[in-house]
């Protein structure tokens, strides 16, 4: 499998006009500027209708406030579709539930799956593991409650992109200690590492959309201290084991700096006998799920990403 090959000419198209727009890289602005920036960005609407969006708050894990989620319902016969809690990206400081409402439309459709969005905190406010704390509770509460939902909490599982595939790669951890059952945890273009000097970081430093700066710039956010960056809640791929997770199935693109941990994981289920289909698209950058609509090989990758998970959804 070819790790990166010449990059995609309608995607290059499209990322010229990104680039025209004159924006500076994640890493040059602050959490606050560059949550502005990031809604600003990915918050225009957009993916196909749904049969229905409703909004709701449930309670975090310690009873300490409300995480704000949203759930699309999909256009399906099915009397009680699966359900995908969906984590958003952001680099664990940005995000929201209207930059992520393309991709959530766009599962909810592709899938066939009830997709409920998480609105989990976000650091520096709120560094590790409150976030995950807040992941893992929707997950729970979706397994709880996903039936008066009209979905099937006995078929629930989720998806991640970027920060939000490390999320999704705890929470799988995290309910495979607790005992719970989870149908598939997804990963697209996931954050696994807490090295960012080898390999896909190197290759693509400068990379469309994602610099490895801007990945190490806000992981220094994320962590509390450096012990953190230790655990395998944080650093998937710093753990000793991996037998006995979930199903996954993990995207990633040949011009990320995070494709290879993506690679990397892949491997290591593999060697511990987990079922897993991973997704490559060697021409492609970080986040092209999102550029569905104008990119035909992203389009058609997320079609063949949707139907993988479906198949372990059902």
């Amino acid at each position: 499998m070819s790790r990166r090959t010449a990059l995609d000419s309608q995607l290059a198209d499209v990322l010229a006009d990104i680039e025209a727009m004159g924006i500076p890289p994640w890493h040059a602005l602050s959490a606050e500027a560059a949550r502005r920036l990031e809604d600003d960005l990915f918050s225009a609407g957009g993916g196909p209708e749904v049969a229905r969006i409703e909004a709701f708050g449930i309670d975090r894990r310690a009873g300490s406030g409300t995480i704000p989620i949203r759930t699309y319902h999909p256009n399906t016969s099915a009397e009680t579709p699966p359900i995908l809690v969906f984590y958003h990206g952001g680099l664990w400081a940005m995000g929201t539930l209207d930059s992520a409402d393309d991709l959530c439309r766009n599962l909810a459709a592709r899938v066939g799956a009830l997709v409920i969005s998480v609105d989990y905190r976000l650091a520096p406010e709120h560094p590790f593991p409150a976030g995950l704390e807040d992941a893992y509770a929707a997950f729970e509460w979706a397994t709880e409650f996903g039936d008066a939902l009209g979905g099937d909490a006995s078929r629930v599982g989720i998806v991640g992109s970027s920060s939000g595939g490390n999320l999704a790669a705890a929470v799988a951890r995290w309910a495979r200690e607790d005992g719970h059952d989870l149908a598939v945890h997804a990963l697209l273009y996931p954050i696994l590492n807490a090295q960012f000097d080898a390999g896909s970081y190197v290759e693509n430093a400068d990379g469309p959309l994602l610099k490895t700066e801007d990945v190490r710039h806000y992981f220094d956010h994320y962590v509390r201290s450096p012990v953190d960056a230790l655990h395998p809640f944080v650093a998937p791929l710093a753990a000793s084991e991996f037998e006995r997770l979930a199903p996954s199935v993990i995207v990633t693109a040949g011009h990320d700096p995070l494709r290879d941990d993506g690679f990397d994981y892949a491997a290591q289920l593999t060697a511990a006998e987990v079922d897993v289909r991973h997704h490559h698209e060697p021409s492609l950058c970080h986040g092209f799920l999102s550029l569905a609509d104008d990119v035909d090989c992203a389009a058609t990758a997320f079609e063949a990403v949707s139907a993988s998970i479906r198949e372990k959804l059902t």
